[in-house]
């Protein structure tokens, strides 16, 4: 049952038109945010509108909108003939008001009807002039919220610019409906300067580490790609199972998420691969020979990925190094993108091994490149992840396109 936290009642304490919450990892501010607005809405004595937004449709299903249905439906407030599920999606409340959800990629609904109230989610990965444009068709107030990982225009163009800005920071702390073992997870990083000031006590910072730059967010996959290989990184328990298709078009490569999911059998991984209208060859985790025996059983064209000395580092240069997009709809490869981190020791110094918890989706995608991009044949390389190089020059590797 989604409680009301700290974080709730210090999100309805705000007042100005303006309302930013930066805040940590797990603090609720999104949940805390939909909650009040929830309440606002079935408290009007006359109709509102409230327009939640994010940066794409699939982010906003799988984020705010998924919140506030899981939050109407635990407490049994949701009438599913309230619920207008088609383009934009919206819910009409008994006294009226509604609150409704599109995505910032609609111009169209961004320079479209006026609103009451605003609630842009993740706000800094929003335009700066999508911003003013729904901050001015809205009549009362506009809520942000952001994890701070870097400086965006919200901090150059709207705090200490205007007078009528509120800024509310929360913390896990603030939210005491959150896991002992999310808790226990995020302490253990406390030793991190740079990661525990953005993530454990939600300031402004920069993240250190940070493994992969300059990815580009697309729409679709375009007609004219090629569909060259499918990723696989076992799971099941603990992690998701994740598969990612990789295109290449344009002299560069789309990333595409196929699935991210726990608990899947190798058969059912088997049936998704089998399902695909497009086949490719399927290059999976070679840790673990025996799934990949069972895969290929079912009739899958599945090898496991090729490793070696320093093939972590390596494939992560070689990915890096070419240029690569992500479909919108693959919010779990865009959320590992955007925190795929290095490991640091005690004292922040980058060591030469990611983290785990935002890997899964990475090294899907990494295992089907390394076998599209060949190694070069030298002697073995020194990767130095703070200048993210190696001491040889990668880009000698041999880019070939095979037919399966």
């Amino acid at each position: 049952m989604y409680q009301i936290t700290t974080a709730t009642k210090k999100i309805a304490q705000l007042k100005s038109r303006i309302r930013a919450i930066p805040g940590g990892s797990s603090a609720g501010k999104t949940i805390g945010v939909i909650q009040n607005l929830i309440d606002e809405a079935q408290r009007d004595t006359a109709p509102t509108l409230t327009s939640i937004v994010s940066e794409s449709l699939p982010h906003l299903k799988q984020g705010a909108m998924l919140d506030f249905l899981n939050i109407m439906q635990q407490h049994q407030y949701f009438d599913d003939a309230r619920w207008f599920k088609s383009h934009p999606s919206t819910y009409t409340f008994e006294t009226g008001s509604k609150i409704e959800f599109f995505s910032i990629a609609e111009a169209r609904k961004v320079r479209g009807p006026r609103r009451d109230r605003l609630f842009i989610n993740e706000a800094n990965n929003t335009p700066y002039e999508s911003f003013e444009q729904l901050e001015i068709r809205t009549k009362e107030y506009v809520v942000l919220d952001w994890n701070p990982t870097n400086e965006f225009w919200y901090y150059t163009d709207v705090k200490n610019k205007r007078p009528d800005v509120e800024e509310l920071t929360l913390t896990y702390l603030d939210n005491e409906g959150l896991d002992p073992q999310i808790i226990e997870s995020l302490e253990r990083r406390k030793d991190r300067k740079g990661w525990w000031q953005v993530y454990g006590l939600g300031q402004l910072g920069e993240v250190e580490g940070k493994i992969y730059t300059d990815w580009q967010i697309i729409e679709q996959i375009p007609f004219e790609a090629k569909l060259v290989r499918y990723g696989i990184d076992f799971g099941y328990t603990n992690d998701p199972t994740a598969i990612v298709a990789i295109y290449a078009y344009n002299g560069g490569y789309i990333w595409d998420e196929i699935t991210y999911q726990k608990g899947l059998s190798n058969k059912q991984i088997a049936d998704i691969l089998l399902n695909k209208e497009s086949k490719a060859l399927a290059v999976a985790d070679s840790a673990e020979p025996k799934s990949i025996d069972e895969i290929k059983s079912y009739g899958v064209n599945i090898i496991g990925c090729e490793k070696g000395k320093d093939s972590v580092s390596y494939r992560i240069q070689m990915v890096q190094d070419q240029r690569i997009s992500v479909t919108e709809h693959s919010t779990n490869i865009i959320k590992e993108y955007r925190n795929y981190l290095w490991m640091t020791d005690k004292n922040g110094k980058v060591l030469n091994e990611p983290e785990h918890q935002f890997s899964h989706s990475m090294d899907a995608g990494g295992y089907a490149m390394t076998s599209i991009i060949t190694r070069p044949n030298t002697e073995a390389h020194t990767f130095y992840p703070q200048t993210h190089s190696y001491i040889k020059d990668v880009k000698q590797a041999h880019v070939h396109y095979p037919k399966n």
